[in-house]
C-alpha cells in the first residue's frame, strides 16, 4: 500500500471553506487510513486499503460532507517528484510563481496548442504541457493574471488544481516522513 496525496480542487477558495481537521475526519470515516493534511488548501495524505475508485470516492465525500463539487488529483510522491522534474520553469522562475496544474485527465496536444494560441498576447505567463499536468510560470503573480483556472479548463477540456513549487516540495517532504 503506497502513500498517496489527494490534491483537491476548490478547497478554501471561492467560498468553499473547510477546516482541515474536518476534512481529515471525513477521510477517516470514508475508510482512508493514516490521514494527514499539508497546508490548508486541500492536500490530503492517506493510505487507502482498497484503492478502488479512490478519486470518485473522494469526490463523493466532498459533495456529501461539505457540499463541494470537486475532484481529487491523486498522486504518489514519485509522481509529484516527476512533475517537478518535468516542469521547465522550476528552478528558473520564482518558486511561489511557478505552478503545476494537476489535471483530471491527459489532454491531447491540440488542446495545449489551443490554450497557447488563445492566451497569446494576454499576459507574460509561460506554459508547458506535462504528464497529466500543465506547468505555468505566472512571472508577475497569479492574482491578476488572465490565465485563470476557468480559462485553462475550458481550453484543455478537463478540470485541474494547481500547486506552486514550494507547496509541491512541502507535500513531497511530508509524504516521505
Amino acid at each position: 500500500m503506497a502513500r498517496c496525496v489527494a490534491l483537491l480542487g476548490s478547497i478554501n477558495v471561492g467560498g468553499n471553506r473547510v477546516k482541515m481537521a474536518d476534512l481529515r475526519k471525513a477521510f477517516e470515516r470514508a475508510g482512508f487510513t493514516n490521514v494527514a493534511t499539508v497546508t490548508a488548501s486541500g492536500n490530503v495524505l492517506f493510505d487507502d486499503n482498497s484503492s478502488a475508485n479512490a478519486g470518485a470516492r473522494i469526490a463523493g465525500l466532498l459533495q456529501e460532507e461539505f457540499g463541494i463539487d470537486s475532484f481529487a488529483a491523486l498522486r504518489s510522491a514519485e509522481e509529484l517528484t516527476a512533475a517537478l522534474a518535468e516542469n521547465p520553469f522550476a528552478g528558473t522562475g520564482e518558486d511561489k510563481l511557478v505552478h503545476t496544474m494537476f489535471l483530471e485527465t491527459q489532454p491531447g496536444g491540440e488542446a495545449f496548442s489551443r490554450l497557447e494560441v488563445d492566451h497569446a498576447g494576454r499576459g507574460p505567463e509561460k506554459v508547458a504541457p506535462g504528464t497529466c499536468a500543465l506547468h505555468i510560470d505566472y512571472v508577475e503573480g497569479a492574482g491578476n493574471s488572465k490565465l485563470t483556472k476557468p480559462f485553462i479548463e475550458r481550453r484543455l477540456g478537463c478540470r485541474g488544481t494547481a500547486r506552486n513549487v514550494t507547496s509541491i516540495r512541502r507535500i513531497i517532504a511530508a509524504m516521505e516522513q
